[in-house]
């Protein structure tokens, strides 16, 4: 037992693991901030534009309710009262919310890429002037065409 809890603590304490823990925190709260950014932000413009359409809230019955009723305003009221539905406005409205929660984790992995990119480093490698093929600095001969290579 005592093994277990010592290969359990190498396992928490190495740094993929705190990573992972750190990330899967971040990327929660990463969601629920653009959630409410769709929901709350980028929707009701939409939803004005569009003359109060609200996506969520389109459905088609596919069955009437038990007492024959087919006149609901939300899903929800059709399913309680026991008609089929098929919701392709709920589907929508999960399109464009997914769309636009790519399109910002694309933005932010692209800035942090920017970030993260190194400097330019100094090229290691000249041309051969005989054959062009790439050769180290420091040497005085090709090793692809053995031509004997001056300073320069």
């Amino acid at each position: 037992m005592k093994k277990v809890w010592e290969d359990f603590k190498k396992f928490a304490i190495k740094g993929n693991a705190v990573d992972l823990a750190v990330g899967v925190i971040i990327g929660a709260a990463f969601g629920s901030t653009i959630s409410s950014l769709v929901k709350d932000v980028i929707m009701p413009p939409i939803s004005l534009l569009t003359g109060g359409l609200d996506f969520s809230n389109k459905f088609v019955i596919l069955r009437a309710a038990k007492d024959g009723s087919t006149a609901f305003n939300t899903p929800a009221d059709a399913a309680k009262a026991g008609a089929i539905t098929w919701n392709y406005g709920n589907f929508i409205t999960l399109v464009i919310n997914f769309l636009i929660i790519a399109g910002a984790v694309f933005l932010l992995v692209r800035l942090i890429t920017t970030i993260r990119e190194p400097a330019e480093k100094e090229p290691d490698k000249k041309d051969c002037p005989d054959c062009a093929m790439k050769i180290p600095f420091q040497a005085k001969r090709c090793p692809y065409c053995t031509s004997e290579l001056s300073c320069y």
